[in-house]
């Protein structure tokens, strides 16, 4: 049988068997390394609150933190709200993320 994908679509090398995560959206067991992990960066508080934090804030140049949570998706999931999408044959062979080919270009990167 041909592999479609040349990591079978997990990221595994040489681990045995990966730990089970719930994907967030539908709750399903997936395993970590094939589970598709996406950061949402957030404000710790609103835009209004903000603002009064700032003014009664004793430090002059004081950056609220924010707020990383990872989502995990199962690959069902990714696909129907358009998380990742699904590439062509030769578009799989590209192993670069497409936000680095936005920045750096696809003909120079390598």
């Amino acid at each position: 049988m041909p592999s479609k994908r040349r990591n079978n679509g997990r990221a595994k090398k040489n681990c045995g068997a990966a730990r089970n995560v719930r994907c967030v959206n539908c709750g399903r067991c997936v395993p970590k390394d094939k589970a598709i992990k996406r950061y949402n960066v957030r404000n710790i508080v609103d835009a209004s609150s903000r603002k009064d934090i700032k003014e009664n804030c004793i430090y002059e140049n004081y950056n609220l933190p924010k707020l990383y949570i990872q989502q995990i998706y199962c690959v069902s999931c990714g696909i129907h709200s358009r998380i990742v999408r699904s590439r062509s044959r030769t578009d799989r062979k590209i192993r670069y993320s497409p936000s680095k080919a936005r920045v750096v270009g696809a003909q120079n990167f390598f």
